[in-house]
């Protein structure tokens, strides 16, 4: 093959082994956003550019992460589970039900899906943080209240609710661990539709079972997909469902569309918009280094 166009909802991972049997492979094209099933530092080493269709779920994931922040605030899934199980007992669901409003959320990465996020989050009143490399801007800043925080481990202990918008890279695998997860506000909740391996998996087991998270939930699971023995099917207090939030019809028609014009532009030997590389020449994009 020349081309291999994969998902990262369902993933075919792309491991240096694979990569190095793929003699003729020029193209590999992500239909979505979030190359890190691909072994990037292989594709650059054998030569072949891998792009991504940047920006094409970022409403829909960003929608997503509010609702299951609200899911989790207002302790919805039991009492869910009660009326499908001809029940009817609302202090079992309200004891442990919050407002959102006047909470302080802090997104992990302020990129496309964070900014989106936090622009949401400002009709709420909230109190908004975000932690990044570097700030977005006092104009964003301004228009949503967000503030910029440089250290994760102070912006933690803040937070009643984190969500994580980071990629997946060698630097951010494992990031949110068992030392991590101690140092927020107990009973804070984490949402996390970036990916499964920026977690520590039995970490987070953990801190729901002692309570020191009083819920989590998102989308993401490593591996995809996940077995059917993972702890986080299991735990209590979570809003998980398989990789869904980024593949709404809209998503899908905006993701389709896009590896219709890349797959065009690579068959006529033109260049993608530059946003869409992440490895181009040899070279990784700046959010995988």
């Amino acid at each position: 093959m020349h081309v291999l166009v994969t998902t990262p909802f369902h993933p075919a991972y792309m491991s240096e082994e694979r990569i190095k049997k793929a003699k003729n492979l020029k193209l590999l094209l992500t239909a979505g956003v979030g190359s890190d099933h691909i072994d990037l530092k292989a594709a650059a080493a054998a030569g072949v550019t891998v792009a991504e269709i940047t920006a094409s779920n970022v409403v829909s994931v960003a929608e997503d992460e509010l609702m299951r922040i609200l899911i989790l605030l207002r302790n919805f899934l039991p009492g869910y589970h009660q009326i499908c199980n001809g029940e009817w007992d609302v202090a079992a669901q309200s004891y442990r039900a919050y407002d959102l409003e006047g909470k302080t959320v802090g997104t992990v990465g302020c990129g496309r899906i964070g900014r989106e996020l936090l622009k949401r989050l400002k009709a709420f009143n909230c109190n908004l943080l975000y932690y990044d490399k570097f700030s977005i801007g006092e104009e964003f800043e301004k228009e949503t209240g967000a503030k910029w925080e440089e250290n994760l481990e102070e912006m933690l202990p803040k937070c009643d609710v984190v969500v994580i918008n980071v990629p997946l890279t060698e630097r951010t695998k494992g990031m949110m661990n068992e030392d991590r997860l101690k140092k927020m506000k107990k009973g804070a909740v984490i949402v996390n539709n970036a990916r499964g391996g920026i977690m520590d998996r039995d970490a987070v087991v953990k801190a729901i079972e002692n309570g020191q998270l009083s819920g989590y939930g998102g989308d993401v699971w490593y591996p995809q997909p996940a077995p059917k023995d993972h702890p986080w099917r299991s735990m209590p207090y979570h809003a998980m469902t398989p990789h869904v939030s980024g593949t709404t019809l809209d998503a899908q028609v905006r993701y389709s569309a896009g590896v219709k014009d890349v797959l065009d532009k690579f068959f006529r030997g033109e260049s993608f918009p530059e946003e869409y590389y992440i490895v181009k020449e040899g070279k990784l994009a700046s959010q995988y280094l």
